[in-house]
């Protein structure tokens, strides 16, 4: 009764912590304010969150490779943004008859993505349709962002290795895009 009119008299709740010690342990707290805090907290551990999807892409046997490796990238680019994906390779009529072409099909993708991702799933055939899971390797990099980092420093590297030109036996710095044609049109005027 005491910790009652301790409560009413600062305006706070009295809240039972504890019913099942001996005593009842009980808190004078701001209710209210309390359950308002405890709702803040979840919402910013739910965007903090990262979901994972499950993507899928469908094939079929008799793909074109220039489909595969554009299928292949969007894979990769997926598992990039941290989705799962589904390859599914679909069997229709007498395609039925040679599984092992499918089977194929999903082992050079797996091929394809080995660097980046993990097969969670090996090829298994579920009616007409075989199907893998792919999830991205832990630590993994995409092969795409390792292809542009490659790219862009042998472009760097090309444009440092032509920045001069030699003219009367001296060294001169050159713009990287002018560089093409300053051996060319340049002429030696001796005095």
């Amino acid at each position: 009764m005491r910790a009652l009119d301790i409560a009413h008299e600062r305006n706070l709740d009295l809240v039972e912590v504890q019913p099942n010690a001996i005593p009842p342990v009980c808190r004078l707290m701001d209710y209210g304010k309390y359950k308002y805090e405890q709702a803040k907290k979840e919402n910013e551990a739910r965007k903090n969150q990262k979901t994972t999807t499950l993507k899928e892409i469908r094939l079929h046997p008799r793909t074109d490779e220039h489909d595969i490796g554009w299928m292949t990238r969007k894979i990769q680019e997926f598992l990039a943004e941290g989705d799962k994906v589904k390859v599914s390779v679909q069997f229709r009529g007498a395609e039925m008859r040679h599984p092992e072409i499918g089977r194929k099909l999903l082992d050079g993708i797996a091929e394809a993505v080995k660097g980046s991702a993990i097969i969670e799933r090996t090829p298994t055939m579920e009616g007409r349709i075989m199907s893998m899971i792919v999830s991205r390797a832990p630590g993994g990099e995409s092969s795409s962002s390792k292809s542009s980092r490659q790219a862009s420093s042998s472009t760097t590297s090309k444009r440092s290795e032509a920045s001069s030109s030699v003219q009367n036996g001296t060294t001169t710095p050159t713009p990287a895009l002018a560089q093409e044609n300053v051996n060319a049109t340049s002429t030696v005027q001796e005095s």
